[in-house]
Order: C-alpha cells, then structure tokens, then sequence
C-alpha cells in the first residue's frame, strides 16, 4: 500500500516560490506516475503536473507551464513542485498522487490516480 506524505506549503508573497515534495513510501510496484492536483476552497480538485516514475516523462497543466516544474529528489523516489513567481489564484490544498499508469494521455483525469496524500496548504498573498 502506497503512502504519501507532502511537505513544505505554507505563506508566500506574490511572485514569490515554494517548493512542495511528496515522499511516496511502500508499495513501489504499485505505480508508475506520480502526479500534484490542488483544490481551491469551493473548487474541483484540478490537476497541476506528472512525472513518471522513472523521470522520463513530466506533463503540465497549461496554467503552471513555465512557472511550475516536478522532478525527482537526488533520492530518485521523492517527487519535487517547484513552484516560481506564484499568483494569488494559485492559492489551495495541494495533493500529491499515484497512478498505476505513466503520463501520457489523459493524465489529467482524477479517476487514474489511485493513492492521495493527505494535502498541504499553500497561501499567496501580500
């Protein structure tokens, strides 16, 4: 069974960065991507960026291309967001996940992923 445990929200001014990571632990064999949704108060959890599990593939949702980029950790299991020159809008619960699929395709599609961490929040705001 697959656990998810993300780290490193909090409050940043607009412009500013942060950077989220999700540290998968057990069930290895179990996925093959591992992707970053966010859920704003009173909106559908919406999807952010995958990576497959083996870095060879990484897919944006077009409102974070150029400001966002997921990678892996020198550790080669734990999934980076680094997040740059954020917005106000880009406030919400940010959730880290697993699929048993890589990236390609529908990645977008919530009903893929199979394993969430619990959230972190991250605030933008002057």
């Amino acid at each position: 069974q697959v656990q998810l445990v993300e780290s490193g929200g909090g409050s940043v001014q607009p412009g500013g960065s942060l950077k989220l990571a999700c540290a998968p632990s057990g069930g290895s064999s179990e996925y093959n991507a591992l992707a970053w949704f966010r859920q704003a108060a009173g909106e559908e959890r919406q999807p952010i960026a995958c990576i497959d599990k083996d870095g060879g593939r990484a897919e944006y949702i077009d409102f974070v291309r150029g400001r966002f980029t997921i990678s892996r950790d020198s550790d080669r299991t734990t999934v980076l967001l680094q997040m740059d020159n954020l917005r106000t809008d880009d406030t919400a619960v940010y959730y880290c996940s697993t699929a048993p699929v890589m990236c390609f395709g529908r990645w977008t599609r919530r009903e893929r992923y199979d394993h969430w961490g619990q959230g972190i929040q991250v605030t933008v705001s002057s």
